[in-house]
């Protein structure tokens, strides 16, 4: 009996090299994206698609302060738990650091500078996985930085190539996946790249050379976001921005997603809430608590 995804691994590792000097006194995952740390729109993203069981990886020297802002993730209805990535040895290599983690159930990887917006629509398409793999591509003007994805003319995938020179297509694979439980012994099984890495790549042309690889192209609703370097934080600080201040609503509030998908009852919202100090934040969520309470 097929399983639904309910584990999510984030993977918050790397040395932020690209962003230096400022990642030399914080953590990437941890620098502000408009009003709220990074590392919170992947875990939003993972809750928005109803999964609760969580892993967040990173470096020996950063692991403490990500377990300092979450703790167990008990107040959000949340089962959070950490591990460490001695050196950053590709993407794919989250799933060996995870393996007991995983088990037997399919598990969600984020990757945690990604930002996605509107994509709590795709829900269903992810409760229906069964196994093998689903990636998400993305149509970019220029697709060359990412791994790339080609579509047949039936819109199935046939090839997936890390960082060509000269793309196949316009669609760049995004840093959200969904495997079944095999991939630990798929990503056992590789080898390291030129690099020096266990390439996510490799994981997905595994999965494609065994037909059990599914992608789904993102719509324009949907906004993908890579904020790895400073130009990129900027333009998706901006981003969120606009969005906010247009609509008066906040991107990835993970309290609000926790209430509002019943992870938490809106009395343990206020007590959140009343434990946080003065701030815009805590006046917005008083004002959410407040509507739900009314609308209750």
């Amino acid at each position: 009996m097929a399983k639904s995804v309910h584990r999510g691994i984030i993977l918050a590792g790397g040395s932020g090299s690209r962003l230096y000097p400022t990642s030399q006194t914080a953590c990437k995952q941890l620098l502000p994206i408009y009003d709220k740390p990074l590392i919170y729109y992947p875990l939003a993203t993972l809750m928005q698609f109803s999964i609760k069981e969580i892993l967040i990886i990173s470096t020996p020297s950063d692991i403490h302060h990500f377990e300092e802002l979450f703790k167990d993730g008990y107040h959000l209805g949340l089962a959070i738990s950490y591990a460490v990535q001695p050196r950053p040895e590709g993407i794919a290599q989250a799933f060996l650091i995870a393996e007991e983690f995983i088990g037997d159930e399919p598990v969600a990887l984020i990757l945690g500078d990604n930002i996605f917006y509107g994509v709590a629509e795709l829900r269903q398409e992810v409760a229906d996985f069964k196994d093998g793999a689903l990636i998400f591509a993305y149509y970019m003007k220029e697709p060359q930085r990412y791994g790339v994805v080609e579509f047949d003319s039936d819109g199935f995938p046939i090839s997936i190539e890390e960082k060509p020179s000269r793309p196949r297509s316009n669609y760049a694979v995004t840093g959200f996946y969904v495997y079944d439980s095999g991939v630990v012994k798929i990503a056992r099984n590789l080898k390291p790249s030129a690099r020096g890495e266990l390439e996510i790549t490799d994981v997905n042309n595994e999965y494609l050379r065994r037909g059990k690889l599914s992608a789904i192209r993102l719509g324009r609703g949907i906004a993908w976001l890579d904020a790895g370097t400073s130009e990129n934080m900027l333009a998706a600080g901006n981003f969120i921005a606009t969005i906010e201040r247009r609509q008066g609503l906040k991107v990835a509030c993970i309290e609000e997603i926790a209430c509002r998908t019943g992870y938490i009852d809106n009395k343990q919202f206020r007590f959140l809430i009343d434990g946080m100090p003065d701030s815009s934040y805590r006046d917005y969520l008083a004002e959410i608590s407040a509507e739900i309470n009314d609308a209750g």
